[in-house]
């Protein structure tokens, strides 16, 4: 993996939970702003702060299914995640696991132990 992808992966990996809190956070204020307390309206402060997050996200993940050649579906299935609330963190787990693979397949490529 180049230089550029694990940037691009790692861009993503950094705004995937900041988006996914910010998901929670409008869903439960919207469902107490309807339920519990009529007078409590956080919408104009924090749909703005989720919207600048999320076209963050769609940003980065675009730019990380350019360079890391993604399948259509593993692509679709990270945007997807990024709707669900919560799917942020799934993001995050995968893409780091995906990135500690890839150092342990150099590490041992660059000792001559496997020829991947």
């Amino acid at each position: 993996m180049d230089l550029k992808t694990a940037s691009a992966l790692r861009r993503l990996r950094l705004i995937s939970v900041p988006e996914g809190v910010s998901w929670i956070i409008l869903a439960t204020c919207t469902v107490i702003k309807y339920t519990v307390a009529s007078g409590f309206d956080a919408a104009p402060v924090l749909g703005p702060i989720h919207g600048v997050l999320f076209v963050l996200y769609v940003v980065f993940w675009a730019d990380a299914w350019n360079r890391a050649k993604w399948a259509k579906g593993k692509a679709a299935l990270y945007f997807a995640y990024s709707i669900i609330p919560g799917g942020g963190f799934v993001i995050e787990r995968a893409l780091r696991r995906e990135a500690e693979d890839a150092v342990i397949a150099a590490r041992a490529r660059k000792e001559g132990a496997v020829n991947a």
